[in-house]
């Protein structure tokens, strides 16, 4: 079973408006779900989704968050597994290359982990395409 998510993309815009979009929690609420997050070696975080979403609450504990790198552990509610999320930005010439890893998930047992493999692609796919729409919107405001 695979055990590892990546995902690439560029983005035309400044590292530093990529890097507070994935580490201020006013603007993860915004684009992602409503957040309790610090970039903060330490914090323990939480993500909690409306009811209205398809997804669960979500906490971890921010373990890396230093310049364009942030990785924190990934728990979702009533599971007791943990993985590991990992945000890596790049400046490159006309804007950032964004590089985000999801591991761990062979620690969900059997058929569980296949399900959550899938889910979580899936899931972070959602999850640029949000933030692209999030960027440009922030971009073309005011």
């Amino acid at each position: 079973m695979k055990d590892l998510i990546t995902k690439e993309h560029v983005f035309k815009h400044s590292i530093d408006k990529i890097w507070n979009a994935i580490s201020k929690a006013e603007e993860i609420s915004t684009w992602f779900i409503p957040a309790d997050f610090k970039a903060e070696v330490g914090y323990k975080y939480t993500f909690n989704s409306p009811d209205t979403e398809n997804c669960s609450k979500i906490t971890g504990i921010v373990k890396q968050a230093n310049p364009y790198t942030l990785i924190y552990t990934w728990m979702i509610a009533d599971t007791n597994v943990e993985t590991t999320v990992t945000w890596k930005l790049e400046k490159i010439e006309g804007g950032t290359k964004l590089y985000l890893e999801h591991s761990g998930i062979s620690n969900y047992s059997g058929d569980t982990a296949v399900t959550m493999f899938n889910s979580f692609d899936g899931g972070w796919d959602n999850c640029i395409t949000e933030l692209a729409g999030y960027l440009t919107q922030e971009i073309h405001a005011g």
